[in-house]
């Protein structure tokens, strides 16, 4: 019996049933989803450690996932903040243990068949660590309008380790490369550095750099149940640094009654302080949508000078509009003339039966490259996907 069967086991003698694999595997979601590359690889490597150890074990599952899931100094950080919003803290516990822990000398006997296993003194019970985790991956699925307040605070948590970058694009610049065309030069410098002797061709290709994100967030009456979450996921959006290139600045906007830039707002790194200097600097909160009017104001001020030229831009907004639906059709088209791609959000559409009737919405769709859901966790991961162009709706 392979050691995630036994914590398996131990869970539904416990009175609660777990899928601990899929737990786990729902972990690694989390991570990719925080930016951390962890692939089906990398993550067949996580639950083959924990077969040999202990799938319950807080220890166990904080040093299996970090040695075989972070694959650079920078992961780390971030597997720190996911592993605490799924595992309830537990990450301090690993932070305490910077250095590795000793080599544990393990006999094995041919043949024979498991030893009973004596409980150490101090060690945590195997049905907390993988309850907790499962109750992060039941909150992945939830709406965010049926939270409670202690969803809400994991939910914040997750947020928090989020990641968004936007589709790679090849630059005019060139780099170093091991496949490409020859680069003279360095081939070259190659073999004057050898003494004329001959060398390897040194090779180059194109840079490649995120593509700019445009979040327009909105926060009319409508989609007052959903605001805090949007924002919070763009409040980590603007904050994470993009794998691959250079990094992208994402730039965010809300929506309603009027366009307010935010992005200087939430460059304050502690989510509550950004939050409240977003609520201090839009004036609407829970007004009516004119979804047309803005973004006509938006495309004229800014997205016409090159801020929409060639980014992702995403709308994560419910499609309600008061005013005309011709304009915001129009303003669709025309922004769909100047990003690379057209996204929109719409945390209703995973609502049994939905269908995309309001006539902002229907307005609005033909110009819209990928609709996607925005009511939970895993929609905005799946969103983040659509975004980095590695999944689409």
């Amino acid at each position: 019996m392979t050691g995630t069967e036994r914590g398996a086991g131990v869970e539904e003698r416990a009175g609660a049933p777990v899928d601990v694999p899929a737990v786990l595997v729902g972990f690694a979601r989390a991570l990719r989803a925080a930016g951390v590359d962890a692939g089906p690889d990398r993550v067949q490597a996580f639950l083959g450690a924990l077969d040999v150890l202990r799938p319950g074990m807080r220890s166990d599952v904080y040093w299996s996932g970090r040695l075989t899931l972070c694959g650079s100094r920078d992961d780390l950080e971030r597997y720190d903040r996911v592993f605490a919003a799924c595992f309830g803290g537990a990450a301090s516990e690993g932070r305490g243990m910077r250095a590795a822990p000793p080599p544990r000398l393990r006999m094995t006997v041919r043949d024979a068949g498991p030893a009973p296993r004596t409980r150490v003194e101090g060690e945590r019970d195997a049905v907390p660590t993988a309850v907790l985790a499962s109750s992060a991956e039941v909150l992945r699925h939830r709406d965010f309008a049926g939270l409670t307040d202690a969803e809400r605070g994991q939910l914040r948590r997750l947020l928090a380790a989020f990641a968004l970058r936007g589709e790679l694009r090849r630059t005019a610049r060139l780099r170093q490369a091991r496949r490409g065309v020859v680069d003279p030069r360095r081939t070259v410098r190659e073999v004057l550095r050898r003494g004329g002797e001959p060398a390897p061709p040194r090779m180059r290709a194109r840079a490649e750099r995120p593509r700019r994100v445009v979040l327009l967030v909105d926060v009319s009456g409508s989609m007052a149940a959903y605001a805090d979450a949007l924002l919070r996921f763009a409040h980590a959006a603007a904050h994470a640094a993009p794998h691959g290139g250079g990094r992208a600045r994402t730039e965010v906007f809300t929506i309603g009654t009027r366009l307010t830039r935010v992005t200087r707002e939430l460059t304050h790194r502690d989510p509550d302080t950004a939050l409240a200097a977003v609520a201090a600097a839009v004036p609407d909160w829970r007004g009516g949508t004119r979804l047309g009017e803005l973004l006509r104001g938006f495309l004229d001020r800014w997205g016409q000078r090159g801020m929409a030229r060639g980014a992702v831009v995403v709308v994560l907004s419910d499609g309600w509009e008061r005013g005309d639906p011709e304009l915001l059709a129009a303003q669709m088209r025309r922004l769909h003339r100047l990003a690379h791609r057209v996204i929109w959000a719409n945390p209703r559409k995973a609502r049994p039966g939905y269908a995309p009737l309001a006539a902002g919405m229907a307005a609005a769709l033909p110009s819209v490259d990928s609709f996607v859901e925005g009511h939970s966790l895993a929609a905005l991961e799946r969103l983040a996907a659509v975004v980095r162009g590695a999944g689409d709706a």
